[in-house]
C-alpha cells in the first residue's frame, strides 16, 4: 500500500469515528449541563467547597468564581513545584526555580501546557499526578463551563442568569472527563503505554553507554492530556516517545481524542439552543478549516523541495519514523488547531510553508475545532462578527439565534478578537528587540523569527506546542510567556461571559423573511470567509516576515 493511500484511509477512518460519536456525545454533554439532579459524589464536593449548586449566577458572579478558582490553582501548583523535593516519590529531583515554576503553573492552569522543562528529569511523581494531571482535568472543565455559559446566553431570555460555575465545573469533570479518560487510559495501556510509579532505571546500551529510563503514570496523563486538549506530556519527546505513543493505532487514537470533544460541542450547542441545525453549521465551518489545513500541510511536506527529501519520500527530518509524513502532518494540524500542544514530531523541522500553516491554525483563534470549550465560544464570537458583517451588507440590524447584535455585543466581540493579536505581536516584538530575547535564539533570519513568533502565538492562544530552536528556559521567556498565557486565557473569558450576560437579558426577536438563516451553507461559507479575512489582515505582515519568507526562499 502506498503511503498516500494509507494516509487517505487514516483520515477517512478518523472522520468516520468523529462522525459516529458526534451526536451521542454531544447529546450526552447537553443532558449533563441541563440536568437538575446532582450525583452523590457531586454533592459531597459541593459541601466540601461550600458551594450551592442550585444558585443561579449572573455573569459577574460566574466570572468571580472562575477567576478565584484559577488563581488558587496557580498558587497551589506553584507551591507544589517549589517543595517537590520534600514530598514522597520525589525521584531525587530538585525544586523548580521560581520563574519556571510560575511559567509552568500559569501554563497548566490556563490549559496551555507549554513546557520549558523536560518532565522526565524535572518533575516528581507527586508533581506530575497531584499537580499537572489534576490541572489537565480542571482547566479543560473551566473552558467547557465558560462555553456552556455563553450557550445559555443564547438560549435564555429576559434573565441575566447563566447557571452555576461550580455545578458546571464539577459535572464536567465527574460525568464527562473522568469517565472518558478512564476508558482512554485503559485502551492506551492495552496498546502498550506504561503506567507505574517506579524508580528511575539505569540501563547499559549496546554501545556500552549508560541511559536513565524514567517511569511514570503515563497512560492516565496521556488520556486527559489529549482529551482535554492540554498537551503537557511526562516526557520531553511528548507523543513521539514510545511510552506515550507506542504504535500507529495509539497515534490515531490520540488524534481522535484531541478532536472528539471540540467537534462534539457544536451538537451540544445546537441541542441547548433548541436547533441542532445551528450546531451543524458551526461544526461544518470547523471541519472545512481543519480539513484544508490537513491537506495543505500533508501536501507541502510530501512535496518539500530538495534531493534528500525527495529520496526519503518527504521531509522526514524531525519526524517520527514509525509514523511518516501523513500521520505526523495530521497530528500537527490537529494539535495546533485544538489548543493542545501535544506533538508527535518536531514542528521546527516542518518546511517553511507548512510551518506557516501550523502557525495560521493557532492564529485563527484555535476554533477549528479549537480547545475544549474555548473552540466553541471562539467560533460563536466569530459567528457574531459574521452576522454583523452580513447586516452591514444588507442594511439590517444583525441578529443571531433570535438575539439582536447591538453595539454592546459587537464591542465585546471586537475586544475578544483583539486580545490575542495584541499579545502575540507585542510579545514577539519585545523578544526581537531586547537582548534577552535575541541571545536565546539559535537560528537567524526568517526561521529564527518564526520560532519566536510561534512561541508567543502558542502561549497567547494557550496552545503549548513549540517550534523550539531557542532557549525558552530563561527568566525573560518564562515570565513573558507566562503572562501571555494568563492574559490570553482569562481576558477573553471576561468578554465572553459579559457577552453571555448581555444576550441572556434580551427578549427574543421573531424570525422574519429578512432574517439571515444562520443554519444554511451560505452562512457557513460567510463564517469561514470572515475568519480567514480577519486573521489574514491581522497576522499577514508577521507571517510574511517569517514562514512565508522562509518558504519562498527555499
Amino acid at each position: 500500500m502506498s503511503p498516500v493511500l494509507a494516509d487517505v484511509l487514516m483520515v477517512t477512518a478518523l472522520i468516520g469515528a468523529l462522525a459516529l460519536v458526534h451526536r451521542p456525545l454531544g447529546d450526552y454533554m447537553a443532558a449533563v449541563f441541563e440536568s437538575r439532579k446532582h450525583l452523590r459524589v457531586e454533592r459531597w464536593i459541593y459541601r466540601s467547597v461550600g458551594a450551592n449548586p442550585d444558585a443561579e449566577m449572573r455573569w459577574p458572579a460566574y466570572l468571580r468564581g472562575m477567576l478565584v478558582f484559577s488563581a488558587v490553582s496557580v498558587l497551589f501548583l506553584y507551591v507544589l513545584q517549589r517543595v517537590q523535593d520534600k514530598l514522597p516519590l520525589s525521584l531525587g529531583f530538585k525544586p523548580i526555580s521560581p520563574d519556571q515554576a510560575f511559567n509552568t503553573a500559569a501554563s497548566f492552569v490556563s490549559n496551555t501546557n507549554w513546557q520549558s522543562y523536560s518532565g522526565e528529569v524535572a518533575m516528581s511523581h507527586v508533581t506530575q499526578t497531584a499537580g499537572l494531571a489534576v490541572q489537565n482535568f480542571v482547566s479543560a472543565a473551566v473552558g467547557i463551563a465558560v462555553a456552556v455559559a455563553l450557550v445559555r446566553g443564547f438560549a435564555r431570555s429576559r434573565t441575566g442568569d447563566l447557571g452555576n460555575f461550580w455545578a458546571d465545573l464539577v459535572r464536567c469533570i465527574v460525568r464527562i472527563l473522568i469517565p472518558l479518560s478512564v476508558v482512554a487510559a485503559i485502551v492506551l495501556i492495552a496498546a502498550g503505554a506504561i503506567q507505574n510509579f517506579g524508580d528511575i532505571h539505569t540501563i547499559t546500551t549496546l554501545s556500552g553507554d549508560k541511559q536513565a529510563i524514567s517511569p511514570g503514570a503515563v497512560a492516565s496523563q496521556e488520556a486527559i492530556k489529549d482529551l482535554g486538549t492540554n498537551g503537557g506530556g511526562i516526557f520531553n519527546a511528548n507523543s513521539a516517545h514510545p511510552f506515550e505513543n507506542p504504535n500507529g493505532f495509539t497515534n490515531l487514537l490520540e488524534i481522535f481524542l484531541l478532536l472528539v470533544i471540540p467537534f462534539s460541542l457544536p451538537r451540544t450547542f445546537g441541542k441547548m439552543v433548541g436547533n441542532v441545525k445551528q450546531g451543524y453549521a458551526i461544526v461544518a465551518a470547523m471541519g472545512i478549516i481543519w480539513f484544508a489545513g490537513v491537506v495543505a500541510v500533508t501536501w507541502l511536506e510530501y512535496a518539500h523541495p530538495g534531493t534528500a527529501s525527495q529520496l526519503a519520500g518527504g521531509a522526514m527530518e524531525g519526524k517520527e519514523q514509525r509514523f511518516g509524513e501523513g500521520p505526523s502532518s495530521v497530528f500537527a494540524v490537529s494539535t495546533t488547531m485544538t489548543s493542545t500542544g501535544s506533538v508527535n514530531s518536531f514542528h521546527d523541522s516542518f518546511s517553511g510553508l507548512s510551518g506557516g500553516v501550523l502557525l495560521l491554525g493557532m492564529m485563527l483563534g484555535e476554533i477549528a475545532p479549537g480547545g475544549t470549550g474555548s473552540g466553541l465560544y471562539g467560533m460563536l464570537i466569530m459567528a457574531i462578527i459574521a452576522v454583523f458583517i452580513a447586516g452591514l451588507m444588507v442594511g439590517r440590524t444583525p441578529e443571531y439565534l433570535g438575539k439582536k447584535i447591538s453595539s454592546r455585543e459587537i464591542k465585546l466581540a471586537a475586544c475578544y478578537i483583539l486580545v490575542t493579536p495584541a499579545l502575540v505581536l507585542i510579545g514577539a516584538a519585545l523578544a526581537m528587540a531586547l537582548p534577552d530575547g535575541k541571545e536565546a535564539m539559535t537560528n537567524i533570519g526568517a526561521h529564527g523569527f518564526s520560532e519566536v513568533l510561534y512561541a508567543y502565538t502558542s502561549a497567547s492562544n494557550n496552545n503549548g506546542s513549540a517550534f523550539a530552536g531557542f532557549g525558552a528556559n530563561t527568566e525573560f521567556f518564562n515570565t513573558t510567556l507566562g503572562l501571555c498565557m494568563v492574559l490570553g486565557r482569562f481576558l477573553p473569558m471576561v468578554f465572553v461571559l459579559a457577552l453571555a450576560g448581555s444576550l441572556a437579558e434580551q427578549k427574543p426577536i421573531p424570525v422574519t423573511a429578512g432574517t439571515l438563516r444562520t443554519e444554511k451553507p451560505m452562512f457557513t461559507g460567510l463564517l469561514v470567509g470572515a475568519i480567514l479575512i480577519i486573521t489574514g489582515l491581522t497576522f499577514f505582515p508577521a507571517l510574511a516576515l517569517g514562514p512565508l519568507a522562509e518558504g519562498l526562499a527555499s
